[in-house]
C-alpha cells in the first residue's frame, strides 16, 4: 500500500519582473511623447556669441520704432514689401533674409513680416544684439 500523500503539480507563471518591465516601458513614452510637438514653428535664430557667417546672399529688412519698414536701407510701405522683396530675390539662388525689428514694436509686425516670408518661400532670420554682462 502507498500511504504517501500525492503532491499536486501547480502551473504559477511569475510575474514578478512584469511591474519592472511595464514601468520602464510607460517611462520611455511619456519622455518620448514630451519630446515630439507638432506645433513648433521653425525658426534659425543667429547665435549671438559667435562671429561666423552662415548666409551667402543677405537681404535686410529693417522695422523702426516709429512703424517704417526698409528694404536694404530703402524706404517701403508695408502694402509694397512683399513686391519689392520679391523683385529683389529674383535671381538670386539662396537668399537670406536679416530681420531687424526694433524691441519696442508689437509681435504682429514681425508676425506679418515672416507670413510674406513663408509664401516667397525665403529663409528668414532674426538680427539680435549681444546682452551687456554687469561685469562689463
Amino acid at each position: 500500500m502507498d500511504l504517501s500523500r500525492r503532491r499536486k503539480l501547480s502551473s504559477h507563471v511569475e510575474t514578478s519582473s512584469m511591474n519592472d518591465i511595464m514601468f520602464f516601458l510607460m517611462l520611455f513614452f511619456l519622455i518620448v511623447s514630451t519630446m515630439v510637438n507638432p506645433n513648433v514653428i521653425k525658426l534659425m535664430l543667429p547665435n549671438a556669441r559667435s562671429g561666423k557667417a552662415v548666409m551667402k546672399e543677405t537681404i535686410n529688412i529693417s522695422v523702426d520704432a516709429a512703424g517704417q519698414y526698409f528694404l536694404d536701407r530703402q524706404p517701403v510701405t508695408a502694402a509694397t514689401l512683399e513686391t519689392a522683396l520679391q523683385q529683389r530675390i529674383a535671381g538670386l539662388e539662396a537668399p537670406t533674409v536679416v530681420l531687424r525689428v526694433d524691441s519696442s514694436l508689437n509681435v504682429q509686425k514681425l508676425v506679418d513680416i515672416l507670413e510674406i516670408g513663408n509664401r516667397l518661400k525665403v529663409k528668414m532670420v532674426m538680427a539680435t544684439q549681444a546682452q551687456q554682462s554687469a561685469g562689463k
